[in-house]
């Protein structure tokens, strides 16, 4: 790997959000939040709402407060930088600010910018159990499934600090945090588990010891060949989609972070203008995810894998499955033999996508794409998380469907998707 991008991998952490996110600006929407704070729709009692996509705002002390004590001095720990925005730090190097928290410590969303620049402006239940349980109640939502939310532990960043022990831990702490999630919200919060895919070694044993703690899933990206490791393709994998096929342990792909949508927008734009677009384009890029997984022959060597779309909507499905089935014929001549099905037939068998903000997908094509493959998202805390407004929500693009479709998208396909104990 070149010297470029090895310093480019390096800084994976510390470019995780936009330091322009961060910058002062942006607009306050005010919430009545009497108005938003009634829980479950009357019209939806008996169904407990997994939310599939929300993000636990790591907390300053999760890894100083864990750590071993030879490593106390070492892992990952908060400083407020010269320009007031508060940062995560491995030693002396900057990975990266906190993550995006865009609801208010008062309930009100901020617009146009990626978070506040201290966590205590922020609403506390993005990192404080007893304050997330009860946002949750209030929103109507039982349940959640959980992911990063600041860029700490990027693989990139972690395998270049030059110790492996110390990464190895970093990652094992974040993951023994993600089992007391669960035991402290009387199993509601189930945060997603984190790999040192780097080491295939490692790799399989933590793995492992996750689902044994109770980890209900695990992110990964979806080209670990960026950082140095084999793709998915590659043998390396074998044994870690063994146990998550004999184990039903879901993998997810939250967004496709392979694609730099940066890239494809237009020079002159401001923040909020570069925002709007890639914000879109992050989540239209898991259809890669989508067409690797399914010419790649992994899926019928693995028949019981279970892969999720996170965070990507569901619109665009019907176009990237049927594009899948037309290059199947057009662009596949030599590997007819090595698939044994065709994309429609994959993506029911293995794939589950989640909207949040969408009216048509839910409303007009959740028959096409399959009521049995469509999972609920708020996103919160993020930017573009459905915040105010998630009953009235589910009861417009819903309300039309009888109650067993309505409980199999908002709990049921959750329930089996991972496994979860409800």
């Amino acid at each position: 790997m070149a010297t470029t991008d090895k310093q480019d991998i390096a800084e994976n952490a510390r470019k995780y959000w936009s330091a322009e996110g961060y910058t002062e600006g942006g607009v306050i929407r005010e919430v009545d939040y009497a108005s938003q704070s009634g829980g479950l729709h009357p019209s939806l009692a008996g169904i407990k709402i997994v939310d599939t996509d929300t993000h636990i705002t790591e907390a300053p002390d999760l890894f100083t407060s864990r750590a071993p004590a030879k490593y106390k001095d070492k892992v990952p720990h908060v400083r407020l930088d010269k320009d007031g925005v508060e940062r995560w730090y491995v030693g002396d190097r900057n990975f990266g600010s906190m993550g995006g928290n865009v609801i208010r410590a008062d309930n009100n969303k901020l617009l146009g910018r990626l978070a506040f620049p201290k966590l205590e402006q922020a609403h506390p239940g993005g990192h404080l159990m007893k304050e997330r349980l009860q946002a949750m109640d209030d929103m109507g939502v039982y349940a959640q499934i959980c992911y990063q939310n600041s860029g700490v532990t990027q693989a990139g960043s972690l395998m270049s600090l030059g110790d492996p022990d110390l990464a190895l831990n970093i990652v094992k702490i974040f993951n023994d945090a993600s089992m007391e999630y669960m035991e402290d919200s009387g199993h509601r919060i189930f945060n997603m588990g984190h790999l040192p895919f780097w080491d295939p070694q490692e790799l399989l044993v933590e793995a492992k010891r996750c689902i044994d703690g109770g980890i209900r899933g695990f992110v990964l990206p979806d080209t670990p060949e960026r950082v140095g490791v084999p793709s998915f393709l590659h043998d390396y994998w074998t044994p870690f989609l063994e146990l998550c096929d004999a184990s039903g342990t879901p993998i997810n792909f939250h967004l496709n972070s392979a694609v730099d949508p940066n890239t494809i927008t237009w020079d002159g734009f401001g923040f909020e203008q570069t925002l709007a677009v890639v914000a879109t384009m992050f989540s239209i890029g898991n259809a890669a995810t989508l067409g690797n997984w399914m010419v790649s022959g992994r899926l019928d060597r693995h028949p019981g894998l279970k892969i999720g779309l996170i965070e990507s909507g569901m619109g665009w499905l019907p176009f990237a499955i049927e594009a899948l089935e037309h290059q199947f014929d057009e662009m596949l001549p030599s590997k007819k033999g090595m698939l044994n099905k065709r994309p429609w037939d994959y993506f029911r068998d293995h794939f589950f996508c989640t909207f949040w903000f969408e009216k048509v997908g839910p409303k007009l094509l959740l028959e096409t794409i399959g009521v049995d493959n469509v999972m609920f998202e708020t996103d919160f805390p993020h930017p573009t998380s459905l915040y105010p407004g998630v009953q009235a929500h589910i009861v417009d693009v819903l309300g039309g469907y009888d109650f067993a479709t309505k409980k199999k998208v908002l709990q049921d396909n959750a329930t089996r998707m991972y496994r979860l104990p409800f």
